[in-house]
């Protein structure tokens, strides 16, 4: 991290921390932050779900919640974006203060309660966004808090803009929208992704659905949800949202409400990946997020299962030049190991965490 990217993220934490993050991505729109552009390697370069990557690094949803930024993330060094949750009305939220930075352990807890301007605003600026740079860009589906058909309502934000993304993720894990994780039992699971995917057999073109699960399953419900991933053939899994546990916890806030994010996730989200790559013998292309931080961090996801990693909250203390800083470390700890490339790497490490 430089100069420049140090004295601003310490002003940035001198604001709460829900303005702070809208302030960094007004920053992020309007180019005032240093970014690499491609980062990769030939160890790097890979692929998941059918889509090419320059590299297994991507941004998890939660930063840009209305695709407000695309273009310059998509110039961060990130090997693919995910942005939302968007769901089909807008909605507020939950009440602030709804965020909470817990220095003391490098985490954060949210209760946001999927505040977004819909998709019709979305599907706007996605049809706007640069189309030519070769970072997939995915998008986060959620439904409305009082809606009477959440299933639908992931069916519908997925057709409207589902045309204008290369990747969507049905979020049913997170646990700021009250009875939403209820819809990862197997029954209400199933029904869930055959309407999403019934939609997305009406798009012009292919869509990759990923299912993101929470990090607080348990042994028979992780072994369930991979049997309704086999049977609607789902493109793979994103281990893991944010934890409602709270052991360990440092901070004066870690009583608030709201998911936990960052390193004290790690263990726990990175347990629940190995059970999925165990489960689906590397046949099902897992995604590990959850408490990244840094290229140890990427690369035991990696090593236990994960065909590509996400962050999201170890920028909130680390900046936008965390990523190459992971990368950099990422590559050299595959030539440090005898690995050509990363595929190499899926999964060799999986029984450490079983």
């Amino acid at each position: 991290m430089n100069l420049i990217e140090k004295a601003g993220l310490v002003g940035l934490h001198r604001l709460a921390p829900e303005p702070a993050h809208r302030l960094s991505l007004m920053a992020m729109k309007a180019g005032m932050v240093a970014l690499p552009g491609p980062i990769t390697t030939d160890r790097l370069a890979t692929t998941i779900a059918g889509m090419s990557l320059m590299n297994p690094l991507g941004l998890a949803a939660g930063y840009d919640k209305d695709a407000e930024a695309v273009d310059a993330l998509s110039r961060a060094g990130f090997g693919f974006v995910e942005v939302g949750a968007v769901t089909p009305l807008p909605q507020p939220g939950n009440p602030r203060p709804r965020v909470f930075r817990l220095t003391e352990d490098r985490a954060v807890i949210n209760r946001y309660g999927f505040n977004n301007a819909g998709m019709e605003a979305a599907a706007a600026r996605l049809r706007r966004r640069t189309r030519n740079h070769p970072v997939p860009v995915g998008l986060n589906l959620g439904a409305n808090k009082d809606s009477t058909d959440r299933p639908g309502d992931f069916a519908r934000v997925l057709t409207c803009c589902g045309p204008l993304i290369d990747f969507a993720t049905v979020n049913v894990s997170s646990p700021n929208t009250e009875k939403l994780r209820d819809l990862q039992g197997a029954a209400a699971l199933r029904a869930l992704l055959d309407r999403v995917l019934e939609a997305r057999e009406a798009l012009d073109k292919y869509t990759p659905v990923f299912l993101k699960i929470a990090p607080d399953l348990e042994g028979e419900e992780i072994e369930a949800i991979v049997e309704v991933a086999r049977a609607v053939r789902l493109d793979g899994i994103i281990a893991t949202n944010t934890t409602l546990d709270r052991e360990g916890l440092k901070s004066p806030h870690k009583a608030e409400k709201g998911g936990l994010s960052g390193p004290p996730l790690f263990e726990k989200s990175t347990r629940v990946l190995a059970r999925l790559s165990s489960l689906t013998a590397g046949n099902l292309p897992l995604i590990g997020v959850g408490g990244v931080t840094t290229a140890d961090d990427a690369y035991a996801k990696i090593r236990a299962g994960a065909s590509a990693v996400q962050l999201y909250t170890a920028l909130v203390y680390g900046g936008m030049s965390l990523v190459g800083e992971i990368l950099t470390g990422l590559d050299a700890a595959l030539a440090r190991d005898g690995y050509d490339h990363i595929s190499d790497a899926v999964g060799t490490k999986r029984g450490d965490w079983l």
